[in-house]
């Protein structure tokens, strides 16, 4: 999960590291307590991608009231299907120079991997490209850890000298200190300010944590993150859901079942709308709940179900279908794999309303694919 800036710059900040004085607002009424900042503010939408500022999503605002026209503007729009739930608003900072730093998983060597440029600003995909000689690795050994004299020649590699090379240490210990205590793949900085008097500031960070380990953080709440509408309210359901860019809306239980099933879709020709696995032992309102969600999704227009029955009983699934079709009136074809625990009992159901059923997931495509055909 990717933190959305304020909270990444929250948990880097518990370690130390400078950040621009700030305020978030979640609601237009409180625009209040900007009275005390210093004008002009940068209004910074708190959408969790890359190019705010080419969206428009980010602004100098230099007044109280032109702050609440820009909170008025961003909180409730949905960008690329996220809702703007937050804003941020900063202080300005006086850069002498910008700087990029990062510390990410070294799957290869079994480790971690810390990257430096003097070329802050920019992606650092393009400093590669362009000038592969300005970017500082470290190769970080598990269980020796970061030390000061490493990080030391991080900050030489980067031209910093006296307090600012000391500053530097500082920000990359809180940086490992976060990627290692929140369970992180990945903590950056760009850019990272080296202000006119002398300070290391963090203008805009990027934390992505394993989602798999928020139990451990309660600090973090889902919200601080990049899930959007569907994928809260998936998870609001005990559903594991992703969101894609096709048209076919996909349902099944167990993540090798629900990924064989998108490459099937793939096979066929066609896209997947999504991921979305209701999981072993799927009760009714779980299923109910996810196929409503596919069948008011406007991008979806057909929905193929594949469901393998252990622990998850056909009838339970079927009766979660039937609630479904009972409260979301719909014309989009429905194709239904249903093979295991009580199949026969959950068959009947779905036939008593008029929805076949399949004995393999291939021949629930072929007829999906007569009758939707196959799009360019």
């Amino acid at each position: 999960m990717r933190l959305l800036e304020y909270k990444g710059k929250e948990l880097l900040n518990k370690y130390g590291v400078k950040i621009p004085r700030g305020v978030v607002i979640g609601d237009v009424k409180d625009i209040g307590v900007l009275s005390g900042m210093k004008f002009p503010l940068f209004a910074k939408s708190q959408v969790p991608f890359a190019g705010r500022a080419k969206m428009g999503l980010v602004r100098r605002v230099d007044t109280l009231a032109d702050a609440e026209k820009a909170a008025r503007e961003y909180l409730g729009r949905v960008i690329q299907d996220f809702p703007i739930r937050k804003v941020l608003f900063e202080e300005g900072v006086n850069v002498a120079k910008e700087l990029y730093v990062s510390i990410t998983l070294d799957r290869e060597n079994r480790g971690y991997l810390m990257l430096a440029s003097s070329e802050g600003g920019v992606d650092i995909e393009e400093v590669a490209r362009k000038s592969p000689e300005k970017i500082v690795r470290l190769y970080i050994d598990d269980y020796e850890g970061l030390r000061d004299y490493m990080i030391r020649n991080v900050a030489q590699g980067l031209g910093l000298e006296g307090s600012a090379a000391q500053d530097f240490v500082n920000v990359a210990r809180a940086m490992y200190r976060v990627f290692t205590e929140y369970d992180a793949e990945l903590v950056e900085i760009n850019p990272l300010a080296l202000t006119v008097d002398g300070q290391l500031v963090a203008l805009d960070v990027k934390v992505m944590v394993d989602d798999n380990s928020l139990y451990r953080h309660p600090d973090i709440s889902v919200e601080d993150g990049d899930y959007t509408r569907e994928e809260l309210e998936a998870r609001s359901f005990g559903l594991h859901y992703v969101e894609l860019t096709g048209y076919v809306g996909i349902m099944a239980n167990g993540a090798g079942l629900t990924m064989a099933t998108m490459d099937l879709v793939k096979e066929f020709g066609h896209e997947p709308a999504d991921f979305l696995d209701v999981g072993g032992g799927a009760s009714k309102d779980s299923v109910r709940e996810g196929l409503k969600m596919l069948l008011t999704d406007d991008r979806i227009s057909t929905v193929l179900i594949n469901i393998f029955g252990g622990i998850t009983r056909c009838d339970e699934v079927a009766k979660g279908v039937v609630e479904a079709l009972n409260e979301v009136k719909t014309n989009k074809p429905i194709f239904i794999r249903l093979k295991g625990t009580n199949e026969e009992e959950g068959r009947r159901i779905l036939a008593e309303i008029g929805l076949k059923t399949y004995e393999t997931a291939e021949e629930a495509m072929e007829a999906l694919t007569k009758v939707v055909g196959v799009r360019g």
